[in-house]
């Protein structure tokens, strides 16, 4: 079964699908320790993570197929990738970002209707192309598809400047296209929810990112308002962050790292996720064979 295939079950199965981002290979496997069905790679994560940078369109598909490699090489969930507005103005850029993610492994993407110098989804300023401009981006995103499988989400960014009709009406216009599920950014209230929900009859997810505009619904919540996947991008990443900062400032100030143990993963817990242990005896059994 394909990577978009097994996506499309976990969509189908968990109601709604909890996806949760993951900022490298390593995370991912923790993701998958702890249950989750699906991850995510985030465009902010790989901007902010892996070069330091804004998520303002800086960031390359080179930059951000790299990481998903990373991810996709050692951890076999399906991985949700956020390609802001395809990498590039045309249509032919469109596919060919379609075609690599599809290579490297990713189940499915989603793209948005903004212009390309794109700003985050919770920021102020954000630009949009033209509905029919959107569409285009999708239609040659399954046009260049070469698994049916793999999964294109239309993400729309319209509530903020066009209101929440328009955005509905975005959104009935991108499934046309071709969007196989759709993304309301920047929601605000249940019943949006259920209004996109019951508009569009594909799955809608809901980015529930912290330090945003959105309330930070359960589950329960978003399932009564007909939400099929619950998305939490960069959840363990600001955490991670947070914890790193704080042991830094207390090695700097105090000289030592003592007081901090308590709350690091351990050696062995850290062997346990990357499987150390089967790495070190393949080699101990090649060592052995060299010297017989």
């Amino acid at each position: 079964m394909s990577a978009g295939k097994r996506f499309r079950e976990a969509v189908a199965q968990e109601k709604p699908l909890q996806v949760i981002g993951t900022i490298n290979a390593n995370h991912a496997l923790m993701a998958k320790r702890a249950g989750f069905r699906a991850i995510y790679l985030s465009g902010g994560g790989v901007a902010a993570g892996s070069l330091g940078m804004p998520d303002l369109g800086i960031s390359s598909l080179d930059d951000v197929l790299i990481d998903i490699r990373r991810i996709t090489d050692i951890c076999d969930l399906p991985l949700l990738v956020d390609v802001d507005t395809g990498f590039g103005a045309s249509a032919f850029n469109v596919a060919r970002t379609t075609r690599s993610l599809i290579k490297a492994g990713a189940a499915a993407m989603h793209i948005e209707d903004q212009v390309g110098a794109k700003r985050c989804g919770h920021r102020p300023g954000k630009e949009l192309v033209a509905p029919d401009e959107m569409a285009d981006r999708i239609k040659a995103a399954v046009d260049a598809r070469t698994d049916p499988g793999f999964v294109i989400m239309a993400r729309t960014d319209a509530l903020a400047s066009e209101g929440l009709e328009k955005s509905i009406e975005r959104s009935i216009e991108y499934v046309a296209a071709g969007a196989d599920m759709i993304f309301p950014e920047a929601v605000t209230d249940l019943p949006m929810y259920r209004k996109f929900a019951d508009a569009v009859k594909v799955p809608v997810l809901a980015n529930i990112t912290e330090f945003g505009k959105s309330p930070l619904f359960t589950v329960d919540e978003l399932r009564s308002a007909g939400v099929a996947i619950v998305l939490y991008p960069l959840s363990a990443f600001r955490a991670m962050n947070k914890a790193a900062m704080k042991t830094y400032q207390e090695v700097r100030k105090k000289g030592t790292q003592k007081g901090l143990i308590g709350e690091m993963q351990t050696r062995e817990e850290l062997y346990e996720v990357i499987n150390y242990h089967s790495y070190e005896k393949k080699l101990d059994e090649l060592f052995s064979r060299g010297r017989s």
